[in-house]
Order: C-alpha cells, then sequence, then structure tokens
C-alpha cells in the first residue's frame, strides 16, 4: 500500500511556537489528528501575520485550503512545545503549497504537512491570481 509523501523545501521562511493544549489530547493520551490540523491552522495565520496580511486579505483577496497531507512521525502529549517551521513552495499562478515541518522540544519531527493553498476572491466566489506583492515577500 502506498503512502502519501511530502517532500519538504530546503529553506522555511518562518518558525511560531504552540503549545498542546489538554482539548488537543484524544483518547490514546496524544495529540489528536483533527487538532494537529488546527493548530496547523493556527501557524499559518501568525505567518501570514508576519507578512502584514490575514487568511481573508492579501493583498485584496483571499485563500482557501484546497488540500491537506499529514505525515505523523511522533506522538506529541500535554504540554509539549511544538515548533512549526513554514515554507511556501509548488507555485502556480493561482495556488501554492504551504509546507509545515512540526517537531517537539528534542528536535524530533511530529509530523510533516503540507496545504494546498488557492487564492480567491469571496466576492466573486472564484480563484484568482496570487498578488505579485505575496510572491516577493515568499521568494526572499
Amino acid at each position: 500500500m502506498s503512502r502519501v509523501k511530502i517532500e519538504m523545501p530546503d529553506h522555511f521562511l518562518f518558525s511560531t511556537e504552540i503549545e498542546v493544549r489538554i482539548n488537543d489530547i484524544n483518547y490514546a493520551n496524544h495529540l489528536g489528528n483533527d487538532s494537529l490540523l488546527s493548530l496547523v491552522q493556527e501557524a499559518r495565520v501568525r505567518f501570514l501575520a508576519s507578512l502584514g496580511y490575514n487568511e481573508l486579505d492579501i493583498e485584496g483577496v483571499g485563500i482557501i485550503m484546497n488540500d491537506v497531507a499529514i505525515i505523523f512521525k511522533a506522538e506529541a502529549h500535554f504540554g509539549d512545545r511544538l515548533r512549526f517551521e513554514i515554507a511556501v513552495d509548488e507555485i502556480s499562478r493561482k495556488s501554492c503549497d504551504f509546507f509545515y515541518k512540526i517537531t517537539v522540544q528534542d528536535n524530533r519531527i511530529v509530523a510533516l504537512c503540507k496545504t494546498g493553498i488557492v487564492f480567491y476572491n469571496y466576492q466573486l466566489k472564484k480563484p484568482v491570481s496570487i498578488p505579485d506583492a505575496f510572491l516577493l515577500k515568499v521568494n526572499r
């Protein structure tokens, strides 16, 4: 059976730390997969904020998540400080991928994640081109 593979970029643009909360823990007493995706969104929001944006306003357009892939490598538990390193790659005219390397305090990789991001005009309800100013900021 084939497994999901994520080719991580060599260079990350941003990192942030988020502590695993008690409500992130599942019945197996570790970080739940649904909670990890929620934490990925929190990290993405912080990354965008560091560039002066939010998910609904990147140079006047929004973004939507088109797809997601997560590879779990190790458990995380209540109180662990997760480090989210974020890169942007696989850039096309209207979309790109955000990559997340998630590690715990001892640098063990907890998960690798990729979210497909489509730039979107919510008023027109259609995909739009990636703003040039955003591309300049992420192609350092």
